[in-house]
């Protein structure tokens, strides 16, 4: 038992240096739900996105510690249903990107493939191996958030505090070429079709703005 402990930890404790080793920009901790807004609203204005708490869902805590780190998070009362968003910016990321290519001593990664690495680390971390089921997001979803790529995974939960015992998840990844990254993490018991008609409730909230054509 002592192994597959260890074994375990080390699968979390990798999956997080692989999203930490993205250069992402840095997030202050947060203290209470009202403490929250002003970080969370300036994440959305830098990586081009829209928010507006849906109808019937609550806001709470999001949890940011050292195993998990996210910006928002709402349940919808009176159901076993959570969601957790992760919102990150990646302009600075992109020009850091355009520079390297005239330097060819400082390679760096193409931002707009990081949706993948970041949301693979958590679908990792939140089921301690890699034997989760992960799709391509269909072109009319894409076009739904106004993003150029997504992933979907849908993961089998460690039993843990920290998610509430859940036992299921399933995570959205979507990107917006040389502007944003959102993450968003469904948490439920059962995998139903009310559970799927409240992610597409829940994640109404958030969509990238078009970019500006000339």
């Amino acid at each position: 038992m002592k192994t597959i402990v260890k074994q375990l930890r080390q699968i979390i404790i990798t999956a997080l240096l692989i999203s930490a080793a993205l250069p992402v920009f840095a997030q202050t901790k947060r203290h209470g739900i009202n403490s929250q807004h002003k970080d969370f609203y300036q994440l959305l204005r830098d990586a081009n996105l829209t928010f507006k708490l849906p109808s019937g869902c609550k806001e709470i805590s999001p949890v940011n510690n050292e195993y998990f780190s996210f910006d928002f998070a709402m349940e919808i009362p009176g159901k076993d249903f959570e969601m957790w968003l992760q919102v990150k910016s990646q302009r600075q990321n992109w020009n850091s990107y355009e520079h390297s290519q005239y330097n060819k001593e400082r390679e760096l990664a193409n931002p707009d493939s990081m949706y993948k690495e970041i949301s693979q680390a958590i679908a990792i971390s939140l089921s301690g191996d890699t034997s989760y089921l992960v799709r391509n997001m269909p072109p009319d979803i894409l076009a739904r958030y106004n993003a150029d790529a997504g992933k979907s995974y849908l993961v089998n939960l460690l039993n843990m505090r920290v998610t509430k015992h859940y036992k299921y998840a399933l995570i959205i990844a979507l990107q917006q070429n040389h502007t944003g990254t959102l993450v968003a993490v469904y948490f439920t018991n059962e995998k139903d079709p009310d559970f799927y008609k409240d992610v597409n409730r829940a994640g109404s909230c958030l969509k990238f703005i078009p970019p500006a054509t000339d």
